[in-house]
């Protein structure tokens, strides 16, 4: 049995050699969550320069574009040694970014409606091609072992990211305007482009023999191979409805919150200021949860309880906005059930994935993640705006996304009756 020695493990049972690619992925993943988080609101507020009526059109995009990229980077992926592959797509998007500089800071003299819908696409594919594969990349670099007491550490870094890229967002976008808030983001992908290759190093110097096959190993298939094991499976079928039912709530309320930046908030800086103070309050509260709450659900309860617990503080809260009917009551809905959803449905979710083999795994979740989400997106937006012709009210939306959030409950206590949660696992 190992001893827990100082000279073997230090503190938080970190190995003494473990500390320097330890402090580089938390670094590494700070960074890429900081970067995405100031981008984000600069996002939402080209949306809300147009109004929620540019939405379908948005979200249409971004699904053919998801549906063609993704068996491209799946490709990519299998193809080329990902410590080869994630440097050079990190400084392909350092230098979109910098690309982009110019137009937003002509952002008044170009047409909303066009540099929105670019920009909103390109970051659905900054999110599919740098803050998805950083996992798959820590992945390579720790062993299965490691992963197992290293994760967690890294993990509080993105936490950490994910609160202070908001925050620098709020304080800088008023100084030095949305165009350099943009080479902020590039500054920061940079310097985790130096964490990868300082990771990389420090890999070869303390290789995972063992694990080198199982990291590198390709997985066959690809888009229909995920679609049909989801059809083929009760239990993949009904999380993919969760998925669905979930997105119903976060793109009626995505609908609401435009329109709000698009009718109170008359300049991008404003605009910007606002969704990063959402973005902040969500990602706060989704880091409370984790800490406080999900650990201890899921470790006690299981994800059902989770699943179910959580759809049914989004119906509470669906209820309260649909009687309130405020502006304000929006913006609060949306952070309550953005940060429980971050915060303890997503890892609720993620954990029923353990439940299948690993080919089902990458697959189905794979499909699920993109197609389902993205179609969700398209599906919802549609059916919103042709109700908007018929004059439905805000206050109904918020009721029919109540709703949904009831039946995800339902769906979600179901799923404890599914052969995958009723089998034994050590």
């Amino acid at each position: 049995m190992q001893t827990n020695t100082p000279s073997s493990v230090s503190l938080m049972g970190v190995k003494h050699g473990e500390w320097p690619a330890l402090v580089l992925a938390f670094a590494y993943f700070f960074l890429v969550l900081a970067a995405y988080y100031v981008l984000r609101p600069v996002r939402e507020q080209l949306a809300a320069a147009s109004g929620s009526q540019v939405l379908f059109q948005f979200y249409l995009t971004t699904f053919v574009v998801t549906l063609v990229l993704t068996p491209v980077y799946g490709w990519l992926v299998a193809h080329f040694p990902r410590k080869r592959f994630v440097p050079a797509v990190y400084l392909f998007f350092i230098a979109n970014l910098i690309a982009f500089v110019p137009a937003f800071e002509a952002q008044g003299q170009l047409n909303p409606r066009v540099l929105g819908q670019v920009f909103f696409v390109w970051m659905s594919v900054f999110n599919l091609f740098v803050v998805a594969v950083f996992w798959s990349f820590i992945a390579d670099i720790f062993s299965v072992e490691q992963s197992h007491r290293l994760f967690g550490i890294i993990s509080f870094g993105g936490a950490l990211g994910a609160i202070a890229g908001p925050l620098l967002t709020k304080e800088l976008v008023h100084r030095i305007g949305i165009g350099s808030l943009l080479v902020v983001a590039a500054c920061m992908l940079l310097a985790a482009v130096m964490c990868i290759f300082a990771l990389i190093a420090w890999s070869r110097r303390h290789p995972v023999a063992q694990d080198r096959q199982r990291n590198e190993e390709v997985i066959g298939g690809g888009f229909w191979a995920g679609a049909k094991l989801v059809f083929g499976s009760p239990f993949l079928r009904r999380v993919a409805i969760l998925m669905l039912l979930g997105d119903c709530v976060g793109t009626v309320l995505y609908n609401l919150q435009t329109d709000i930046g698009h009718n109170f908030y008359p300049d991008g800086a404003s605009r910007t200021d606002f969704y990063a103070s959402i973005d902040l309050s969500v990602n706060v509260l989704m880091a409370v949860l984790q800490i406080v709450v999900t650990r201890v659900v899921l470790t006690r309860f299981g994800p059902v309880s989770a699943l179910t617990g959580t759809e049914i503080v989004k119906v509470l809260t669906l209820i309260t906005l649909a009687l309130l009917g405020h502006p304000a009551a929006v913006a609060a809905a949306m952070i309550v059930t953005r940060g429980t959803s971050y915060g303890v449905e997503k890892p609720a979710t993620d954990s029923l994935y353990t439940r299948v083999d690993r080919e089902t795994r990458y697959k189905a979740k794979g499909f699920v993640d993109t197609a389902v989400w993205r179609f969700g997106d398209v599906a919802v937006v549609g059916i919103i705006s042709v109700l908007r012709d018929f004059g439905v009210a805000s206050s109904a939306f918020a009721a029919m996304s109540a709703l949904a959030a009831a039946c995800a409950a339902w769906v979600a206590w179901r799923l404890r009756t599914t052969q995958e949660l009723a089998r034994k696992y050590d």
